[in-house]
């Protein structure tokens, strides 16, 4: 049997350090292999990152909208059975973030701004750690750039560029 996570896990890993084409399709294959009724949770996580490993904001929102649909069927128990601690509302901040953003790129500015508004209502929800601050200065970052009307990717956003 196979440990999902760790196969997720390794995938973004050789995202990171360069072989976006390999991790892509390597979570495509473990994707196909969860199926539509596979875990919520490992769908979600999985979409997540294989969202960042898009330059294509297009292709990006596909795997974005994917890992928030999957995450409208996580539970709480779900997330503490894979990580003590978390529960599913930390997630969306994160998820309503990256499909504001891809929108923005998109030029779509109206969706990117429902959901940048989605991204600040549930901030409360994020820890008060490095990767909550990340998150709430990313929210920012965006919800100006929507002000602006830009489409620019980020520097700061994650993926391949």
């Amino acid at each position: 049997m196979t440990d999902t996570m760790a196969e997720i896990t390794a995938a973004v890993t050789q995202g990171r350090s360069g072989a976006t084409d390999a991790a892509r399709a390597r979570l495509q294959e473990l994707w196909d292999e969860l199926g539509p009724g596979g875990d919520p949770f490992y769908r979600c996580v999985l979409a997540h990152y294989q969202a960042d490993l898009f330059a294509d904001p297009a292709e990006a929102l596909v795997w974005d909208i994917r890992a928030l649909d999957a995450a409208a069927t996580v539970t709480d128990e779900d997330v503490q059975a894979h990580s003590a601690g978390l529960g599913i509302a930390g997630f969306y901040p994160s998820l309503h973030l990256n499909l504001a953003d891809n929108f923005r790129r998109l030029g779509s500015f109206s969706a990117a701004a429902e959901q940048i508004a989605a991204a600040r209502e549930r901030q409360d929800a994020l820890a008060d750690d490095g990767y909550g601050a990340m998150i709430r200065q990313a929210i920012d970052g965006v919800a100006e750039a929507i002000e602006r009307r830009s489409t620019e990717r980020r520097t700061t956003a994650p993926g391949v560029g």
